[in-house]
């Protein structure tokens, strides 16, 4: 694979966390009804910092937080050559009539996001689902969905590749766009 495009580096993406954090706070005025749930496996990383910031943020003031696994809710999870490696769902509430902020760390097709969408129901009727994604790749759409909050937006063909790094577990953080594939 070729090196890539820095897009963000590690200063920027924490700046930039902090500003979605005081985004979600404009817009969700009481804590009591915010869920952030975390997509497994890379958004659950994003989700864990937007969390400890928010946590910070709100003095202590509780706010449910989540991590789903949507293996089985996607529309290709019987049509690929090798399976897929489920996760685990840890969602310790129900989001009847609550906010959720499903998180993922980049919005592509949105095959991803309508998996979530369906798989959160099995735990109540939220009454408002948003999308926060450290990466919006605006062009490659399958479905209607759109990030109500995005660190960043690239313009990128099909053949590009958008990878979102985080030091937990690639050693550092940054998110980089490759011209070829994978």
């Amino acid at each position: 694979m070729n090196q890539g495009k820095i897009i963000l580096t590690s200063e920027r993406i924490e700046l930039t966390i902090h500003r979605l954090c005081h985004q979600i706070l404009e817009n969700h005025l009481n804590p009591d009804d915010l869920c952030i749930i975390g997509i497994q496996e890379r958004g659950v990383l994003l989700a864990e910092r937007l969390r400890e910031q928010l946590a910070d943020m709100l003095a202590g003031h509780p706010f449910q937080y989540g991590k789903l696994d949507i293996t089985f809710y996607r529309d290709d999870f019987r049509r690929r050559d090798t399976p897929l490696k489920a996760s685990t769902t840890q969602i310790n509430f129900l989001v009847e009539d609550k906010n959720v902020i499903l998180v993922d760390d980049v919005l592509y097709t949105g095959r991803t996001v309508h998996a979530a969408m369906s798989a959160i129901q099995d735990f109540g009727r939220p009454n408002k689902i948003e999308m926060l994604c450290m990466v919006d790749r605006r062009f490659n759409r399958h479905f209607p969905i759109k990030a109500d909050y995005s660190g960043t937006v690239v313009d990128a063909l099909d053949e590009a590749y958008v990878r979102v790094r985080w030091k937990e577990t690639d050693g550092e953080d940054e998110v980089v766009l490759f011209s070829g594939n994978k």
